[in-house]
């Protein structure tokens, strides 16, 4: 499988992951303003009759795209499901500090959902089943558990992190250069 590459906008600001083939529609429209990264993949297209070459594309991990410039996303509150939140926090229990496999993992509500708790970053931490059989419908106070680290809102570099698996050296660095201190989980 192929890596997906960054799109950034012109600015530098992370837009989204995209296909090689996404990529290259770019690269066709003449619509890459800039490029990261030393090695660009390169990409083979058809044979060339008149000339029996064969015509190919390379393309750069991290490319920069010219148009309009968006709002930044950075404002923008990244969307959360159980994966990235795993992902956050590490795959390990917030309340016992082990580490889990996605199947033996919750998502729980520090202030509980049925007393009002919302289903948003800042609320929600990853726990072990048992851990949040344990605490229930309780805060961790009330249930005599200690909540080992604050639940966050990640900004769109990370969220860019959590969400893709297989990312290149030069596009982890770009995006670490974005992130704030306390995201140190790449480690």
């Amino acid at each position: 499988m192929t890596a997906l590459i960054l799109k950034l906008d012109i600015g530098g600001q992370p837009m989204s992951w995209i296909s090689w083939e996404d990529a290259a529609v770019h690269y066709a429209k003449d619509q890459v303003a800039w490029t990261l990264g030393e090695k660009p993949q390169r990409f083979f297209g058809g044979v060339n009759r008149m000339r029996n070459e064969r015509s190919y594309l390379d393309i750069h991990p991290v490319i920069a795209v010219r148009g309009n410039m968006k709002h930044s996303k950075f404002t923008a509150v990244p969307p959360m499901n159980n994966r990235e939140l795993f992902r956050r926090d590490r795959h390990t229990c917030l309340y016992c500090l082990k580490e889990y496999s996605d199947k033996k993992l919750t998502r729980d509500h520090v202030i509980p959902a049925s007393r009002g708790g919302m289903d948003v970053w800042t609320n929600l931490v990853t726990a072990c089943r048992r851990c949040n059989q344990h605490k229930a419908a309780r805060t961790p106070e009330e249930a005599n558990m200690t909540l080992h680290a604050v639940p966050y809102t990640p900004n769109y570099a990370e969220w860019l992190i959590l969400k893709n698996r297989k990312i290149l050296a030069d596009q982890m660095s770009f995006l670490q250069s974005l992130c704030p201190e306390r995201t140190q989980w790449w480690k």
